[in-house]
């Protein structure tokens, strides 16, 4: 009995040493548990094991699993380090009117940025990445009171020149934009594509959860003469609601309801999908528009970034527009995300809660899918004989060449109904001290003319009616009549204050001597009706910036 005991011994003791070496030769955490894959329709619930009542040490479910011996194996499907990737950009330079008068850009309704870095400082209790910030994102985040337009065109042209708080003796021109406005239910009937990523990636609280929730909120609002269409992606993508006419809200919220998680991302075949049914749905006149709700991790088919962005481009030919909703962290695409939406004549967004999903798809929902001017673009002449050094701020992604303004085969920004449009340049004077040492060999030549000293600049801009393919030119002057910042209205105040706050997130070069507690009470002296308390979260935002700063001169 002994001997057969020590045999026993013996073997188990072999097979454990050599379960080991395995585990040790493949690397394999001897910690690390794998999610056990769902086979069930997507748009069913996931089959229940009863080994997903295991739970972790803190007491924490593990979820689904497939124990192997003593063992398990990582789980790929969610990602165990922070791999989001942005557009690296570097800040607008300064130009010298003599050498570069001309300044050339597109407009950017996107407001992706500001809910990004807003995750970042409230729940992650970090700064954000350089990268992440986009100063342009950060001031259309909010709308402004800019004059409705009058005339036959769709939105009004609005200028203001104040001191500005970031040097000495510099002016700040503030460009604004206001589309006109239309109600929901005045728009145009919609063909809407919902794509959906429901990969394993997308299994977390904030990803595919606050998806549903959002597509929740825009399905209350469809009318009888609205469709829908509902694809899934995954490692394979899938046609789970054909089109669908806005009045049987109970089918589409069924098809959201169901939702589930799981596999690889294959985004390229999915869009490709999402076009071909959108192109079959299509109304002419109407609005015609994909929404793609993903982290933008992108991992199977075509994942290179520029033939993504290449074949979006080509697509919007049809008339059909792509609006991109990211969600999520750790993985998530942002460079990818942006960029899209930008090919694809749509807007992107960042939606990091349901407040924000009520905010772009409830209370924005016509300017988030009514398009009333296209390819619009802004060209600003500099006077070299009242202005020596301009730059512009932020819109580093929407540079232009200046041949570009007038060419109506280049792309260029839509902004949807009830938008609000604004723009920075710091210029410095002439006879003030700029950024730059005046040259030795190039003094300034400029003879002093009583007609043109009166204008600091002269602004241009073109835009095309939807679907048309001429555009319409616009000018006028920009005047040399300066206030000081303390009279500027509350709109332009608010808006610096949201400026400097970007800026002072990216280190901060061009704020001079503004410090986070300047900031945040430019901001509360300008924050005027606040209905849905955006003016007051942009101020504890900043409050957090400044806790989190490590500056010693903050």
């Amino acid at each position: 009995m002994k001997t057969q005991i020590k045999l026993l011994t013996l073997a188990v003791t072999t097979l454990i040493v050599t379960g080991c070496s395995k585990l040790h030769n493949t690397n394999t955490s001897v910690t690390e548990i794998v999610s056990e894959p769902t086979i069930s329709p997507v748009y069913a619930p996931a089959p229940v094991s009863p080994l997903s009542k295991q739970r972790s040490a803190s007491g924490n479910s593990l979820g689904p699993q497939r124990i192997l011996s003593a063992y398990t194996y990582p789980d790929f499907s969610r990602p165990n380090v922070n791999t989001e990737k942005y557009q690296n950009l570097e800040q607008n330079p300064v130009h010298e009117v003599l050498k570069e008068p001309i300044s050339t850009f597109s407009i950017d309704v996107d407001t992706g940025s500001y809910a990004n870095v807003r995750r970042f400082l409230e729940k992650e209790g970090r700064l954000p990445p350089i990268d992440a910030v986009r100063v342009e994102e950060m001031v259309n985040y909010f709308n402004y009171s800019y004059p409705n337009p009058a005339g036959q065109h769709p939105f009004s042209i609005n200028t203001e020149v104040v001191d500005s708080p970031w040097k000495k003796n510099a002016r700040l021109i503030k460009i604004g934009i206001k589309a006109k406005d239309i109600e929901t239910q005045q728009l145009p009937p919609a063909n809407l594509v919902f794509l959906i990523d429901i990969s394993g990636s997308m299994d977390m609280p904030d990803k595919l959860p606050l998806v549903k929730k959002t597509l929740r909120l825009l399905t209350e609002q469809l009318r009888p003469q609205d469709k829908v269409t509902l694809i899934t992606y995954a490692s394979g993508e899938k046609l789970v609601l054909e089109t669908t006419s806005g009045n049987q809200k109970d089918k589409i919220l069924r098809v959201i309801n169901g939702l589930r998680a799981g596999g690889s991302t294959a985004g390229e075949s999915a869009i490709q999908l999402a076009y071909k049914e959108a192109e079959k749905s299509f109304i002419k006149n109407g609005i015609n528009r994909i929404l793609i709700a993903t982290d933008g991790d992108f991992n199977v088919g075509i994942t290179d970034f520029e033939t993504l962005k290449g074949m979006v481009a080509e697509k919007r030919k049809s008339g059909i527009s792509l609006t991109t909703l990211g969600f999520g962290t750790g993985n998530y695409n942002e460079k990818l995300m942006e960029q899209l939406a930008d090919a694809g004549d749509g807007n992107y967004s960042y939606i990091d809660t349901e407040k924000e999903a009520k905010k772009v798809l409830q209370r924005q929902l016509s300017s988030t899918l009514a398009t009333v001017a296209q390819d619009v673009k802004i060209q600003v002449e500099f006077n070299p004989v009242t202005v020596k050094e301009y730059r512009l701020v932020g819109y580093e992604n929407r540079i232009l060449k200046q041949e570009d303004f007038n060419n109506d085969r280049v792309d260029a920004g839509d902004i949807g109904a009830g938008h609000t449009v604004t723009a920075f340049y710091e210029i410095i004077p002439v006879g003030q001290k700029g950024w730059l040492n005046e040259s030795r060999y190039q003094a300034n030549q400029n003879v002093i003319d009583s007609q043109k000293n009166k204008e600091y600049a002269f602004l241009n801009l073109r835009y095309k009616q939807p679907q048309q393919k001429n555009s319409i030119l616009l000018s006028q002057p920009i005047t040399v009549k300066t206030q000081p910042l303390n009279q500027a209205s509350e709109d332009t105040r608010f808006a610096i204050a949201v400026a400097s706050y970007a800026q002072q997130l990216k280190g901060g070069s061009y704020n001079g001597e503004m410090k986070w507690q300047d900031i945040i009470t430019l901001a509360e002296s300008s924050k005027k009706k606040d209905d849905f308390g955006l003016r007051q979260e942009f101020i504890d935002l900043a409050k957090i910036a400044k806790s989190l700063s490590s500056s010693p001169k903050e």
